[in-house]
């Protein structure tokens, strides 16, 4: 039998607009650029990518098996996010065209199925406050975690620190494509400023 694996980035796009100060950048943008000499990556947007902590100590998104039942990877994919990010999940629907990548992993009969879905702030910040009421916190999921996509004027701190934590399976190199598809990394080796 075919193991089948899904995970999913969650990913918010805000138009700074919204946000805005004369000064041109949101207040806590400007208080963590002032005070840390960030680099942040992207000039009118703000983008945040979700990961999870895992119960392992790991960093991956959320996601796992489709079950047969679930009739596809996309309605697997939206169940384990509904057990793993709580109700907020129905906000929003994965579909098949928020599908990014498949990926055979090294153990037999097993293909890791990677997607990226938007979501507004609003919904965004309903995940995550909802997240510690899901069915699946502190058992599978020990809690939510914003990816940073800055670097500190050291070149270490931010992105290029978050980077060397521990990651499940292929979530790192995932989550570096999902940057470099974006266009926020040149490549994989050098961070786009």
């Amino acid at each position: 039998m075919l193991g089948l694996r899904v995970r999913a980035l969650i990913l918010s796009l805000v138009a700074y607009s919204r946000h805005l100060k004369p000064t041109g950048q949101p207040p806590l943008l400007r208080h963590r650029r002032q005070r840390f000499g960030a680099r942040w990556f992207g000039s009118f947007r703000e983008l945040f990518f979700k990961m999870q902590m895992r119960f392992d100590g790991r960093l991956g998104f959320p996601g796992g098996y489709v079950e047969l039942q679930d009739g596809s990877l996309e309605e697997g994919l939206n169940r384990e996010l509904s057990e793993e990010l709580g109700e907020a999940a129905a906000a929003f629907r994965v579909e098949r065209a928020d599908h990014r990548s498949s990926h055979a992993a090294s153990g037999p009969h097993f293909v890791a199925h990677f997607y990226a879905k938007r979501l507004t702030l609003e919904q965004l910040t309903a995940v995550e406050r909802g997240a510690p009421h899901a069915k699946d916190h502190g058992l599978e999921v020990l809690g939510l975690v914003r990816v940073p996509l800055y670097t500190l004027r050291d070149g270490v701190g931010g992105l290029p620190a978050f980077l060397e934590n521990t990651f499940i399976g292929i979530a790192r190199e995932q989550l570096l494509e999902a940057l470099q598809d974006l266009g926020l990394l040149e490549s994989t080796s050098g961070l786009k400023l």
